[in-house]
């Protein structure tokens, strides 16, 4: 019996567009039409003026470093298996703030302020899940 995975989504309805456009390596956020403000997570109203008139709309997948943690010690599946990892928080060229994580850039190469641009890392299951990380520009 393999051991419960604590680092993949459940997708519903609400959220399959933005797992399906991980998967052709696409970034998604919403985007409110009646005040502009694009959000992540997503929501199915505007945090910012509460109207359920939003959308999903294509990020650039341009961020920049607002945050970050190395995690060195970690005991849920599958995380122990990729310590070190830096868990991080990014301001996104669209605004919002999204959680996610840096990879490809060493511990000491990490600045406030450096510019990322997403990719995905697929993961195993069925069906396998596509998960946006960001990498060093």
């Amino acid at each position: 019996m393999s051991a419960a995975r604590f680092d993949l989504p459940e997708t519903d309805a609400f959220t399959r567009p933005y797992w399906d456009a991980a998967a052709e390596g696409r970034l998604l956020i919403r985007r409110c039409a009646a005040c502009s403000a694009a959000h992540h997570y997503p929501r199915e109203f505007c945090p910012r003026c509460w109207s359920e008139d939003v959308h999903w709309g294509e990020a650039s997948g341009r961020a920049v470093l607002y945050t970050w943690s190395v995690v060195h010690l970690n005991d849920l599946p599958p995380f122990g298996e990729r310590v070190p990892y830096t868990a991080a928080v990014v301001d996104l060229a669209e605004g919002p703030r999204m959680m996610t994580e840096v990879v490809d850039c060493p511990e000491g190469e990490l600045r406030v302020g450096m510019e990322l641009r997403a990719r995905f890392r697929t993961e195993p299951g069925e069906p396998p899940v596509a998960v946006p990380v960001f990498r060093p520009c």
